[in-house]
């Protein structure tokens, strides 16, 4: 397993782009996927296929 970690760039809809804090590439992930009080400029972790708010 392999452990990532993201900002919340922006929501944009149902959808939000994560910025790897490591590389600085930006992706595209569905909110449905996401804790339901993520808010843009939040700390994600990545881990065991599940996003969770640091």
């Amino acid at each position: 397993m392999f452990d990532k970690v993201y900002t919340v760039r922006q929501i944009d809809g149902d959808y939000a782009h994560l910025v790897d804090k490591e590389s600085g590439e930006e992706i595209l992930v569905a909110m449905a996927l996401l804790p339901m009080e993520t808010d843009e400029g939040d700390t994600l972790e990545y881990k065991n296929f599940q996003y969770s708010i640091l």
